[in-house]
């Protein structure tokens, strides 16, 4: 998971291309990442050429999987997020990813490209927006991020949380952002769910929406398969003050059995920190508090 002052990384977008209004935002990326320390390589799909497109799936495929094969490149992180990352999933070649030494970083929509990673090679990727270097939290980002990438800590990965029902949570995490999970249902990058912690966030959405998904997976029986549910943020929910809140959501569809635990840190804020998919975690009692 670490990289060393002076190696290069990759920044790609699988999902929706980047306004050319974001262009500004994306050097201040840039300067931030060389500041940190590394120096970062830009891939050739990264603003929208036509409509939501910064190139077609196959293009955007083969971005990242040169990245994989380039043995100067050190890790791998999307700034995308958006809609459209699940189109790039057959173009990808597992194998190459999975003997590769370097991991790949996203949030959101980038929760289908990092569970199909594991689906299919069993390799761990991080869910993190290292955009989050630049926006209102960016000093503790910053720190959190240079800790942990470059000098072996853990601080990226220490979030907070409350144990709302049973007394632990174990397993190997798989899951992300509801709605773009579900995605891959049906499909073979849906990951085995057995004896897994499913982590669940999301960004926009009403009730109606997150019974809809709730449901799904109830009917997939993946409340059955796996042994607890980590909740991130529900940001429109949390926003709107909607009711029932998404932890009443969640216990009514997956049961009274199943542990379940909340953190205000894995999400879409941009306090959040990052998690690794395909990574076991034990959470007991109270939680990890700063």
């Amino acid at each position: 998971m670490c990289v060393k002052k002076g190696d290069k990384v990759a920044i790609v977008g699988c999902s929706n291309g980047q306004s050319v209004s974001y262009k500004e935002k994306l050097i201040r990326l840039d300067k931030t990442i060389r500041q940190i320390g590394l120096i970062p390589v830009w891939g050739d799909y990264i603003y929208e050429k036509e409509s939501v497109f910064s190139g077609s799936a196959n293009e955007r495929a083969d971005s990242l999987m040169k990245f994989f094969r380039d043995d100067e490149i050190k890790a791998v992180f999307d700034i995308s997020g958006g809609d459209i990352a699940n189109e790039i999933l057959p173009y990808l070649e597992y194998d190459e990813i999975a003997q590769s030494e370097k991991v790949f970083w996203g949030y959101s929509d980038l929760t289908t490209v990092i569970n199909a990673i594991f689906a299919k090679s069993g390799k761990k990727s991080v869910l993190y927006q290292i955009r989050n270097l630049i926006y209102d939290d960016a000093q503790n980002q910053i720190q959190n991020f240079t800790n942990t990438v470059m000098n072996g800590a853990s601080d990226l990965f220490d979030f907070s949380y409350s144990l709302i029902q049973g007394k632990e949570l174990k397993g190997i995490v798989v899951g992300g952002n509801i709605r773009c999970l579900l995605k891959l249902a049906g499909t073979k990058y849906w990951p085995d769910m057995d004896g897994k912690v499913l982590l669940l966030e999301a960004y926009g959405g009403d009730v109606p929406k997150m019974v809809t998904y709730l449901n799904q997976l109830k009917q997939m029986e993946v409340f059955e398969k796996i042994s607890g549910i980590l909740l991130g943020t529900f940001t429109y929910m949390e926003k709107e003050k909607c009711r029932p809140q998404i932890i009443d959501l969640v216990r009514k569809y997956a049961g009274n059995e199943i542990a379940i635990a909340y953190t205000s840190e894995i999400g879409h804020g941009t306090n959040s920190k990052g998690i690794i998919i395909g990574e076991e975690i034990s959470k007991k009692g109270a939680g990890y508090r700063k």
